[in-house]
């Protein structure tokens, strides 16, 4: 167990930006999800900006790494075009 003050403070801080960063990631790895499993354009269309930019925003806040959102967005970008 953590002996200073200041290390019991950087535990706590760092189980709070653990469940932050969780939730966004995989609010986003459902929308992903979502987005993939749709069949209709229109819909996919519509979705796609929406999920580009929580691939984005994840990537700017480094919770994801920054070459794996242009992946995501690469290949979301061919599906929504094959529709």
């Amino acid at each position: 167990m953590a002996n200073h003050k200041s290390s019991e403070k950087r535990i706590r801080q760092t189980a709070t930006k653990r469940a932050h960063n969780r939730y966004y990631a995989k609010t986003t790895r459902n929308a992903v999800k979502k987005l993939r499993m749709t069949t209709e354009k229109a819909v996919a269309v519509e979705l796609l900006p929406k999920v580009v930019a929580m691939l984005d925003k994840l990537a700017k806040k480094n919770i994801i790494h920054d070459n794996k959102a242009a992946n995501l967005k690469s290949k979301l970008a061919l599906h929504v075009n094959k529709l």
